[in-house]
């Protein structure tokens, strides 16, 4: 799997634990493949918002080969496909590999205030 840096892996086992109950802050989910080439130009543009965002949005990834169940479920048909959710519930759907302005513009919304100290 093109493995983005600091973005955990999930699969169909733990998808539930890791996505689903999340609460609190967005969960971002990339469905992404060995042979995918915009996955690979997506993974360093993932890592940074990973990184930048902790607070806010959780990042993670999801080999579509390994896991056809969490793919059914959510009818995912291509990779990359970007999913965001939020309590549990899909929000967000997106297609194809962005440029890391345009993907924070398009979770601009969906990203929870950072918390205050």
């Amino acid at each position: 799997m093109v493995h983005a840096h600091g973005v955990a892996e999930v699969t169909d086992a733990d998808f539930d634990t890791e996505v689903l109950g999340e609460r609190g802050r967005a969960v971002l989910v990339q469905f992404t493949a060995d042979w995918c080439g915009p996955c690979r130009q997506l993974a360093p543009v993932l890592s940074a918002i990973a990184a930048e965002e902790a607070g806010r949005l959780k990042v993670v990834q999801i080999d579509a080969d390994r896991n056809p169940g969490t793919l059914t479920r959510y009818g995912v048909l291509s990779t990359p496909t970007l999913l965001v959710f939020r309590d549990g519930e899909p929000v967000r759907q997106m297609v194809g590999a962005r440029p890391k302005r345009r993907l924070l513009q398009e979770l601009e919304d969906q990203l929870a205030p950072a918390p205050t100290a």
